[in-house]
């Protein structure tokens, strides 16, 4: 059980999706303010769900059939038929959230497919991969609400106009990532 919960630590602030390795930087940039609890739980929900899925198929039916070579063929289009009937469902629960225009966001997010990868590449069973899935999404959540506060204080302050937009979007993201470096000693092995 330990385990589990240092995987889920571990996906969410020290090995984060976002800010070690390039993925869902995407969604990251395009999200506006008032979608930013949306995309962070329509993200969160389709990383577990395709993540755990993921993981069932490789491991359950690629493995014993020996086709472990098509596992972009399987993950690509799990993830892609996925995200509207999951936009549809969170829509119905969360009726005060806007999910409306997350679909080509949830679809550019390259840290579904990779976490889908990485959970193929290690075997270390069903709950180890439920757990980095669901870390991976709430890290990029967390990741998310941290850009999104500092891209609303940056329009509120006075930037210098070369590093207005993009230039300080990218300087912040660089800031958060040394911030989560941080954590990296958190959790020794």
């Amino acid at each position: 059980m330990t385990e589990l919960l240092l995987t889920l630590i571990s996906a969410a602030l020290i090995n984060n999706l976002v800010l070690q390795w390039p993925l869902g930087v995407d969604p990251l940039l395009a999200a506006e303010q008032r979608q930013v609890h949306a995309l962070g739980i329509a993200t969160a929900a389709l990383m577990l769900i395709v993540g755990m899925t993921g993981y069932a198929l490789f491991h359950w039916l690629l493995v014993p059939l020996e086709l472990t070579s098509l596992r972009l063929f399987v993950f690509l289009p799990l993830s892609v038929l996925l995200i509207a009937p999951l936009l549809t469902l969170l829509s119905r629960l969360f009726a005060k959230l806007s999910f409306e225009g997350l679909w080509l966001l949830l679809l550019g997010n390259a840290g579904v497919l990779g976490l889908t990868l990485l959970n193929a590449q290690e075997d270390k069973g069903f709950f180890h991969a439920s757990a980095l899935s669901l870390g991976a999404g709430l890290g990029f959540w967390l990741v998310l609400m941290l850009f999104s506060d500092l891209s609303q204080r940056t329009r509120d302050n006075d930037v210098p106009l070369p590093f207005r937009g993009l230039p300080i979007q990218l300087i912040g993201a660089g800031l958060i990532a040394v911030a989560f470096l941080g954590f990296s000693g958190l959790i020794k092995t």
